[in-house]
């Protein structure tokens, strides 16, 4: 078998998916692309024509967007589901992941994380605004997710869930910069779940880092 994830190692969407091969068990090839460094090389954007990452290559099949992949491996390989079963469940597991997608991702990672903890870490100016901005936009975005999060520990259900790792990996970037860890603080339903989430030896596996630290 051949499986090939192509990957930025700083994205949060490349971390998600390798949180979903990690969690199913699923041993996978990595090949670096970094979209910020244009032009983009053509032999990447014939596997993914606007340039994004992650790309996954599973004998000749290739997938992109994020979402696609993480459903692809957990429907295609063997290992603990992902998904639940039951369809409030199932709905309210692609609820959670579109709130991070549409209103989550741009002020937790583009804005409090990147001038928070990615740009200083690089030796790269910062900007406070964003972070300001980025820290309101997180707070609504955390407090709807406190809303919709589920009182067994995981956001669905009792066992980890596609959302979880989806919500997972941008909170750590969230965290990663001190005010948003301590955004994170102010509710106390997604606090528990980050404490139980994080420890999982998947997130280990999967940690980027940041520039100039190992």
């Amino acid at each position: 078998m051949s499986l090939v994830l192509h990957g930025y190692r700083y994205s949060v969407y490349n971390r998600i998916a390798r949180l979903v091969l990690a969690e199913k068990g699923v041993e996978c090839a990595r090949a670096e692309i970094d979209p910020f460094a244009l032009p983009v090389p053509q032999a990447y954007l014939d596997l993914h024509p606007f340039g994004r990452v992650p790309t996954l290559v599973h004998d000749g099949f290739v997938l992109y967007e994020t979402g696609a992949i993480s459903r692809y491996v957990d429907r295609a390989f063997a290992g603990p589901a992902l998904q639940p079963a039951a369809p409030r469940a199932q709905a309210r597991m692609d609820q959670i992941i579109s709130v991070v997608d549409s209103y989550g991702y741009w002020p937790m990672v583009r804005q409090v994380f990147s001038h928070g903890a990615f740009r200083p870490a690089a030796g790269r100016p910062a900007d406070p605004g964003e972070i300001e901005a980025g820290l309101a936009g997180s707070a609504k975005v955390l407090a709807a997710l406190e809303a919709l999060a589920g009182p067994d520990g995981f956001l669905v259900g009792d066992q980890v869930s596609l959302a979880d790792l989806h919500l997972g990996a941008m909170v750590a970037y969230l965290a990663a910069a001190p005010e948003g860890a301590a955004l994170l603080r102010e509710q106390p339903r997604l606090e528990g779940w980050w404490h139980l989430v994080s420890r999982r030896p998947s997130f280990a596996a999967t940690d980027p880092g940041l520039p100039g630290k190992p």
